[in-house]
């Protein structure tokens, strides 16, 4: 079974309300790349009139645990995930429609592949990008997620 962007949709609802009220959707999703877009609103600001770095954040990190659960389901192994740390690089007011992308899927299921081979706990590091609807880069944030086969 696949993950779709209906799917990770009813997820957030269900799972991550306080990202759904926020406004998060997954737009689209690969084996390879991640989708994801939040639009600035009242409901997500911060005092500097754009949108807080939280809600970004949000996003940013569903474009990278959404590749990483997709390629547990396809792995068919029991893998706990979990994010180990974080660091975010904001280079413009994010106003508007942000869209966050992740492309990273391949350290995905190399990180996994081996989790599984060896039986030991394996950390990887993914980007994901922000950027408004003129194509112009607001933020850059990284997630380190620790994967580790359950036994």
């Amino acid at each position: 079974m696949a993950l779709t962007t209906s799917k990770l949709n009813s997820f957030l609802f269900l799972k991550l309300p306080s990202a759904f009220i926020c406004g998060v959707r997954v737009k689209s999703i690969s084996i390879e790349i991640c989708e994801a877009t939040v639009t600035h609103r009242w409901i997500n600001q911060n005092p500097f009139n754009s949108m807080y770095f939280a809600v970004q954040a949000m996003a940013a990190e569903l474009t990278t645990g959404a590749l990483v659960m997709n390629e547990i389901q396809h792995s068919k192994a029991k893998i706990s995930m979990l994010v180990a740390n974080n660091k975010s690089t904001f280079s413009k007011k994010a106003t508007g429609k942000i869209t966050f992308i992740c492309n990273e899927g391949t350290l995905v299921k190399e990180g996994i592949a081996k989790a599984i081979a060896t039986g030991e706990g394996q950390t990887f590091w993914l980007k994901s990008i922000g950027y408004n609807q003129e194509n112009i880069q607001v933020s850059e944030m990284h997630f380190e997620w620790t994967v580790k086969v359950k036994k």
